[in-house]
């Protein structure tokens, strides 16, 4: 919009669309008095998306003005919804005194809220992590990554090789907000990302990144953080830096530096893999059946928030994790685990509120909350020193004694605050003098006025007078006219009415002066001290940080005592011989999920048994059983015990699984292509440490189609990759492979036919299954009666037809060399013969010598 047409406006739609032109890609909050206003396109987006009314404000430019608003006190509702459909917002505050505006009071965009930036405890979710990622596209088909949790100050960059890995860490992050190169043709993937950014190229100038970072951190180079080698998460990293400053307006001294997250570091997980295992989510969207609903029973928002990181990050460091396993049993061992839960439950959220501190955003109650959690830490100190673990130790030195903060905000802050700094009655009486004289003035006026009347009538004579106050004069003492001849001389006349005179003397000026500002400097005073409490504690935020990661830590490492007491878990052995041995193995999430017992089951794999090939029968607990071990071995590199009663793991570097499908419409990929995918990864990127779980390899296209790519994938997962693998499958031909290779062996899950009944045993045995019960399952599942019955005759049909040309099979007519697994056995002789005989017809004689004869049979 030209000057021109500028000058067409209102004055006031003068400043709102100039304040709108600076950040037209944001819903613009404008605040007028109580409301925050909305107007034009914004209006009606708003209003859609809020459900709140469109109206309209007069007109401008000669137009009707489309208007939207929400009430400021409520604010953090609406900008909560806005957030979490994707929107930010930009807050256009007053910052003008109305009462010295010539014209409209001046106006100023104080913060920009976006999805990635949120730091309101209303506007976040307390349990996890809210993350703004910034990716940088190399050359190669490599992106740099960095990202930050402006609400933690947590700043951590990487580097990925392609776009496997990259679509593994966007499964594993999963951020709120997404920053990208707009001159990048990006893949689908990051394009359906939540809250995607387009910024401009040179916002991701490697040489500029580097400048803005050691401008930000105080550095003279990068040397310090170790990404010196990651020159596309130092551009990624500059992006993510210039939007934040842009976004927040305000110093970040909660971003103290920037840590490099390697692969080297931990168990690698697809993203294919995270979303098999549910590590964190259900298809169902129940919690509760992920493995995350089975131990999070943290008592800290920032221990459920450090609790989800370790489960989608497990390490590989052997000491890191000692250290954890030998924690958690020596709080096992002391029962101090109850104790230190108790003590932590009241803690609060440290973490987020020192990342409000610092952003000078904190509320009254985060400081109260502050306040008591620092006055626990030395309980924790106590219940923790006495406790045989370096780990532990550790924590306790990282807690601190932060004994002199505690104090201060004792008596500073009331033991109940209220929830807005500006409804004042948060500093505690006794803190300051100055205050404490301002209140007593404020509140006390009324006796102050009383006990003056009292006086002045005693000192006149006048038993008449009256001492009274009005908005337009302020405070008077009023003597009737029949009495106004005796007014005392240094009474000053200050208005006349009807009846009466009203006067002033010099104490009641000089009361009314500071009362009638008591409260305004009252509230004014209680904002400067509370300031310097915002100083203060952010002169301390790196040592409070520090206490805050530590609560945190022991958070989740009783979190994790108290889970292996309580299911019954056991520590696992690392060790450096390679190979995997599992004692009695239960799935954590089915065993707390099922009604029934769970049966567990044992497995071996060293370097003479590579691969199992699991046969059995659907419903017979093959995904089960595979998903069990690979979420053992998970547990154990996060430094968690694990559900078996014996546990010896090698080192492992990935976790691989390939288990069921479906199609992925935003990649164009059919089922049977997003199965070949992940098959075809599996296949270029295992190895010897790595563990595999693949499920019906080749279900997705013809018999022999996929029972070749089957056998072909399973021959080189165990010739040539030599993984670890867990192979389950209905191609009961892939079973013969344990007869040509040595490092394969076969096992099947057990199933039992009583009459009409198939029961599911869920136990693991040796050998190859000799049944699929195929029919039987799908009976159980509901198939009519009638489909069955015509199923098992086409099936006989098939079977008669493979046996009659076995020698010559027709082209036309050969029938998959599988369907006959799927029907009965043959009838034996006994059978044949117990068809003949009639019961009815037999004397007891009889009967016996027919039973002797199916006995020699049999």
């Amino acid at each position: 919009m030209n000057q021109e047409d500028l000058n067409l406006h209102t004055p006031l739609m003068r400043q709102y669309l100039a304040a709108k032109a600076a950040h037209p890609d944001v819903l613009l909050f404008f605040r007028m008095g109580d409301f925050y206003e909305l107007f034009y396109e914004d209006a009606r987006k708003a209003a859609r998306l809020l459900d709140i009314t469109l109206t309209q404000r007069g007109q401008s430019a000669g137009q009707p003005i489309p208007m939207a608003g929400v009430p400021y006190h409520a604010v953090e509702n609406y900008l909560a919804k806005l957030v979490r459909l994707g929107e930010s917002v930009a807050i256009c505050e007053q910052i003008g005194d109305p009462a010295l505006a010539k014209g409209p009071v001046e106006r100023k965009v104080v913060r920009i809220v976006t999805p990635g930036t949120v730091t309101d405890a209303a506007l976040l979710e307390e349990r996890r992590d809210n993350l703004l990622l910034a990716i940088a596209a190399g050359a190669h088909g490599s992106y740099g990554l960095a990202w930050v949790d402006l609400s933690s100050g947590r700043f951590l960059l990487s580097e990925v090789p392609g776009a496997e890995a990259l679509a593994a860490e966007l499964a594993r992050l999963q951020p709120a907000e997404t920053l990208v190169g707009e001159d990048v043709a990006w893949p689908k993937l990051v394009s359906a990302l939540p809250g995607v950014r387009k910024r401009p190229p040179w916002h991701f100038d490697g040489d500029a990144a580097r400048r803005e970072l050691n401008r930000f951190f105080g550095t003279r180079d990068l040397g310090g953080f170790g990404v010196d080698n990651l020159p596309l998460a130092i551009a990624a990293a500059g992006c993510l830096l210039g939007y934040v400053e842009e976004t927040q307006k305000s110093a970040l001294p909660h971003l103290s530096g920037m840590a490099v997250e390697s692969a080297s570091e931990t168990i690698a997980l697809d993203a294919a893999t995270r979303r098999n295992l549910e590590l964190d989510t259900h298809p169902s969207g129940r919690v509760e059946h992920s493995l995350l609903g089975v131990l999070d029973e943290t008592v800290t928002p920032m221990g459920a928030r450090l609790m989800r990181r370790w489960l989608n990050r497990p390490l590989r460091s052997r000491d890191t994790l000692r250290r954890r396993h030998q924690a958690i049993g020596a709080l096992i061992e002391t029962r101090r685990d109850e104790t230190l839960r108790e003590q932590l439950r009241g803690i609060g959220d440290l973490e987020r509120i020192l990342a409000r501190v610092a952003l000078r955003s904190a509320r009254p109650r985060d400081l109260s909350t502050l306040r008591d959690g620092l006055a626990a830490a030395p309980v924790l100190r106590e219940s923790t020193a006495s406790l045989d673990s370096p780990l532990l130790h550790a924590l306790v030195e990282g807690i601190g004694d932060h004994a002199a903060i505690a104090e201060l905000l004792k008596r500073a802050v009331v033991a109940q605050p209220p929830v807005l700094l500006r409804d004042g009655g948060i500093i505690a009486d006794g803190y300051d003098a100055e205050l404490d004289e301002l209140r007593r003035l404020a509140t006390h006026a009324d006796q102050y006025l009383v006990e003056l009347e009292e006086r002045e009538k005693a000192t006149s004579g006048i038993p008449t007078l009256k001492v009274g106050y009005n908005r337009v004069h302020g405070y008077y003492i009023e003597i009737s006219k029949a009495q106004s001849d005796k007014a005392p001389t240094h009474y000053t006349r200050r208005q006349t009415t009807k009846n009466a005179e009203r006067y002033i003397t010099e104490e009641l000026k000089t009361f009314e002066d500071k009362v009638l500002s008591a409260k305004e400097r009252s509230l004014m005073r209680e904002r400067a001290l509370y300031e310097t409490l915002l100083d203060t504690l952010t002169a301390q935020l790196e040592p409070l940080k520090h206490a805050a990661a530590s609560m945190a830590e022991l958070d989740v490492l009783c979190t994790l005592a108290e889970r292996a007491q309580v299911l019954d878990w056991s520590a696992p052995e690392l060790t450096d011989e390679p190979g995997l041995k599992i004692e009695r193995g239960r799935h954590p999430v089915v065993e707390k999920v099922r009604e029934e017992p769970f049966e567990p089951n044992d497995l071996v794999l060293d370097e003479q048994r590579r691969m199992l090939v699991i046969t059995g029968p659907n419903m017979g607990g093959k995904s089960t059983y595979m998903r069990q071990n690979a979420l053992i071995v998970l547990l154990a590199h996060i430094g968690s015990y694990v559900p078996a009663s014996r546990t010896v793991i090698g080192p492992i570097d990935r976790i691989f699984t390939r288990i069921g499908a479906g199609d992925d419409l935003s990649r164009g990929q059919s089922t049977f292509m997003v199965e070949m995918s992940e098959t075809a990864n599996i296949l270029h990127n295992a190895t010897p440490h790595s563990l595999v779980l693949m499920d019906e390899v080749g279900r997705g296209t013809s018999t022999y189609d996929g029972l070749a790519l089957a056998r072909a994938a399973a021959v080189h997962l165990a010739a040539s990759s030599r993984a670890y693998t867990l192979f389950a499958t209905h191609y009961f031909e892939l079973t013969e492979l344990a007869s040509e290779i040595p490092s394969i062996a076969n096992v099947h899950l057990d199933a039992v036919e009583y009459g009409d009944q198939l029961v599911f045993m869920h136990a693991v045995k040796e050998g190859p299954a000799n049944r699929s019960f195929g029919l039987q399952v799908a009976a159980l599942a509901g198939l009519p009666k009638a489909v069955i019955a015509d199923a098992r005759k086409t099936l006989a049909e098939l079977e008669n037809g493979m046996h009659a040309h076995a020698s010559k099979p027709s082209p036309q007519r050969e029938a998959s060399p599988q369907l006959g697994l799927f029907a009965p056995p043959e009838p034996s002789a006994a059978e044949h013969a117990l068809k003949d005989v009639d019961p009815d017809a037999l004397t007891p004689r009889e009967a016996l010598e027919v039973l002797y004869r199916l006995k020699a049979l049999v």
